[in-house]
């Protein structure tokens, strides 16, 4: 695994792309759709510990539609 961040990495530069801001918007969008995850889970009645992969993959999905790129 670190032999394919370390590639990503090196490819980030040869595009000239800043992979530590590119890294920090990726954990800040993470974490925006995560709360809004959490959140919908709760509307449901539910916590994301209870529920499957699946139903997380589902409300994950939502999300993503909410709360795009």
């Amino acid at each position: 695994m670190g032999d394919v961040l370390f590639s990503v990495i090196n490819y980030a530069r040869y595009v000239q792309v800043d992979a530590d801001i590119a890294l920090e918007k990726t954990n800040t969008k993470f974490a925006k759709r995560f709360t809004a995850m959490e959140a919908l889970a709760l509307s449901k009645g539910y916590t994301v510990d209870e529920l499957t992969l699946t139903q997380l993959d589902e409300l994950w999905n939502i999300t993503k539609k909410d709360i795009p790129t």
